[in-house]
């Protein structure tokens, strides 16, 4: 799968690529046009009426991935998307580029969970095969997607190197429109031609560059039946300089006293210097009261969201 031009489906996509970027850095820049295409209407519930997601799986397609060339940021902004809107993310899963491996996924998938998303494998070259394939795993042709050509187009106009590619150039850049027949096609952002494809009703489909899987991603929210605010969990963290062998015993018999009531603890050391301890419930007193008793009891303080993650991701580096 290419990801190293932004002729792949891109936030920008009238973006010059990185090859070209560099050699005209010297150059003036002139302002880019700005667009303003219409939204699609939201669709009527594809789970059927009074019904929400409750389940979710992602599926990341990309050889890239599995030989560590690209590092996927999509999974995770999923897992924390599904987190902050009720969600429970069950599965993430990754795949070669080889179409039987994405056939099978995709069809057990969205068998199993309400709320499917593929990243990766929609742009133009021979290893991008993800609406193919997933055009056999529901037994559609493929067709072009007229109004995504034309937004596609409009977008690129201005763009001299475009207005010169060859048959066979325009043919491959024309395959990002290519789509599953009977997919709905959601525009979800007025600068982007790129659509989510929706298959089935529950399978979605994103690029995968980051910045635009993440732009998209959230486009998508007034598209989707979500769980109502009182499913949303509540998440309190607690942080202690112990070491996690002397919390272990305290937070087993904690989890047993409080598996009733919904609430899940969760561990989680950072390399010589303590523990941040999760709590996640959908009471967010009852949390909170458990915070503080841990607190106590491990001499630890309560500490934001913000501050556990950036403390996490140093500790990552």
């Amino acid at each position: 799968m290419s990801t190293s031009t932004p002729v792949v489906p891109a936030a920008d996509p009238s973006a010059p690529s990185h090859e070209a970027g560099a050699a005209n850095a010297s150059k003036p820049t002139t302002e880019q046009p700005k667009w303003n295409f219409p939204l699609s209407p939201v669709p009527p519930n594809p789970l059927g009426e009074g019904r929400y997601i409750k389940t979710a799986a992602a599926l990341i397609i990309g050889d890239e991935i599995l030989n560590g060339k690209t590092l996927d940021r999509n999974s995770n902004y999923f897992a924390r998307f599904c987190f902050e809107n009720g969600i429970d993310l069950k599965r993430i899963e990754v795949v070669p580029d080889e179409e039987d491996d994405i056939v099978e996924a995709a069809r057990r998938l969205v068998k199993t969970y309400d709320f499917v998303i593929t990243s990766g494998g929609i742009g133009p070259t021979h290893d991008d095969i993800t609406y193919a394939s997933l055009a056999t795993a529901f037994n559609q042709p493929l067709e072009h997607h007229h109004e995504t050509l034309r937004r596609m187009g409009e977008m690129t106009r201005h763009r001299a190197d475009m207005a010169q590619q060859t048959p066979e150039q325009r043919a491959a850049r024309e395959r990002m429109a290519l789509f599953p027949a009977r997919a709905e096609v959601l525009f979800i952002a007025p600068d982007i031609w790129v659509p989510v494809v929706r298959l089935e009703g529950k399978l979605c489909v994103f690029p995968g560059i980051p910045r635009l899987f993440q732009r998209m991603l959230d486009g998508l929210t007034p598209f989707l039946p979500l769980p109502p605010p009182s499913e949303r969990p509540f998440r309190q963290q607690v942080f202690t300089s112990l070491p996690e062998s002397s919390i272990a015993p305290y937070l087993t018999a904690l989890q047993a006293r409080t598996k009733d009531a919904g609430v899940r603890i969760g561990s989680y050391p950072q390399l010589s210097k303590g523990v941040y301890v999760s709590l996640i419930g959908r009471d967010a007193d009852a949390v909170r009261a458990l915070a503080e008793e841990i607190a106590r009891e491990l001499q630890g303080r309560l500490v934001t969201e913000e501050e556990a993650h950036v403390q996490k991701e140093k500790s990552a580096l």
